[in-house]
């Protein structure tokens, strides 16, 4: 026997159960069974021993993983049969009813909300123009249009007309995306509004600069009460003007010069004024002397009888009843 075959005694089930097609039989002679119930067998492995070793793991593995499946099946059984035991000697709890809401659930709670929606969007151009500059003056940010929407209702994007119209107004600064307030001057603070006026020899307006930045009025107070600045009104416009004070232009008076010019009478007439001014190769302004004579010849004009004002009944026809956005504070 070569040193590749093995004699193996082994029992006639045993056999059965671990025979191999890869396994040779070599002996050519009939197989006798004995009495003791072993087969003498022999066999040839073309294989070596680890082929052997390879499936004997093999087979432990799936041992163990049956084992393994096993084990957690019962306890998942046992665990449905706890819990079901539980739930079926557990005391029946008192279900009370659902409390009920506070208040009654309505198709819609916002019904005022879209009414004044919708009668804004109906409004007219120029009112939702007014209120969307409202909104950036107030603001002083930057708005798209569907914030813009959000915040006062003016559906710009659904209105070509109201945004033609912003993106055209002078007030109104559009980068193509945001809209934003854009006043006369761009002023940012008290230094920059003093070099403005310091331009404006003349007079510059207040309301020119009024709105160039939240407190603008209050920086305006501030370099008057330094001394940068003359504020002063205008009589024919009721507007307020202010001028720079030039330094350069103050001159140091003697205390001799002072009191000459205090003795100076001055004439209480306009007239004798007049006189004194033609005499001295000055045009007066006025002519006081005409003005009187006309007023001789004419008489005085009385004063127009106040009339009386009417009440508003269901018959008096109201103007602007349609621009209610226009009026609101």
């Amino acid at each position: 026997m070569s040193s590749q075959s093995f004699i193996f005694f082994l029992s006639f089930p045993d056999f059965i159960r671990r025979s191999n097609p890869k396994l040779l039989l070599v002996s050519k002679s009939p197989i006798d069974l004995s009495d003791s119930g072993f087969l003498t067998v022999f066999f040839r492995f073309p294989l070596q021993m680890s082929f052997l070793k390879e499936s004997l793991n093999k087979f432990k593995q799936q041992q163990v993983k049956c084992q393994t499946t096993l084990t957690s099946i019962a306890s998942r059984s046992s665990n449905s049969k706890d819990t079901q035991y539980q739930k079926s000697n557990s005391k029946p709890t008192n279900y009370s009813a659902p409390a009920k809401p506070h208040t009654m659930i309505k198709f819609s709670n916002d019904t005022e909300r879209l009414q004044h929606i919708n009668t804004i969007r109906k409004s007219p151009i120029g009112a939702q123009i007014k209120r969307v500059i409202d909104l950036l003056l107030e603001t002083r940010k930057a708005f798209t249009a569907e914030q813009i929407n959000e915040v006062c209702y003016v559906d710009i994007n659904g209105n070509r007309g109201v945004f033609d119209s912003l993106k055209n107004n002078h007030k109104v600064k559009y980068d193509g995306n945001r809209f934003s307030y854009k006043s006369k001057h761009d002023l940012k603070d008290k230094t920059q509004l003093l070099g403005l006026i310091r331009k404006f020899p003349e007079g510059l307006p207040v309301i020119d600069v009024k709105d160039a930045y939240p407190s603008v009025m209050e920086d305006l107070q501030a370099i008057k009460a330094e001394g940068h600045v003359w504020l002063l009104s205008n009589m024919d416009s009721q507007e307020d003007i202010v001028y720079p004070n030039d330094t350069k232009s103050v001159v140091k008076v003697d205390d001799e010069m002072k009191q000459l010019f205090r003795r100076i009478e001055v004439p209480r007439d306009m007239i004798d004024i007049e006189k004194e001014l033609q005499r001295n190769g000055m045009k007066p302004a006025t002519n006081t002397a005409k003005r009187r004579a006309t007023a001789q010849v004419q008489g005085v004009p009385s004063k127009p009888k106040q009339k009386k004002k009417r009440e508003i009944t269901k018959r008096t026809k109201l103007t602007n009843a349609h621009l209610p956005e226009l009026f609101k504070i």
